[in-house]
């Protein structure tokens, strides 16, 4: 169940820009040859260089957050199970019974 925080999209929305900026350099860069110019060149080079740097950072460091996150929420629920457990431990041994009669008859099937 993936939740869409307002910072989640905007993040996402500046790394299609990013996206969009370097595909439009590189798109530059390459039609730049074709005129041989080398100050040209050597500019969009440097720009499509740039660009390249500025997105690989904003991958990784979305990269890092979006794992932080997730280990964030599966340690909450993890935690949230326990405590379920540790409450409720004949409400637990009793659904654990359920799901073993349910999985030993689907096995039993075949």
């Amino acid at each position: 169940m993936a939740t869409h925080t307002p910072r989640t999209s905007e993040s996402t929305q500046q790394l299609k820009e990013d996206l969009h900026h370097l595909t439009q350099t590189v798109e530059e860069l390459v039609n730049a040859t074709a005129d041989d110019s080398r100050s040209n060149i050597k500019e969009l080079r440097d720009r499509a260089e740039k660009r390249l740097k500025d997105t690989r950072e904003r991958l990784e460091a979305r990269g890092e957050r979006v794992y932080g996150e997730a280990r964030d929420s599966v340690t909450q629920q993890a935690d949230a199970c326990d405590r379920y457990v540790h409450d409720n431990p004949w409400t637990s041994i009793g659904i654990s019974a359920a799901v073993g009669v349910v999985v030993g008859m689907l096995i039993g099937r075949r």
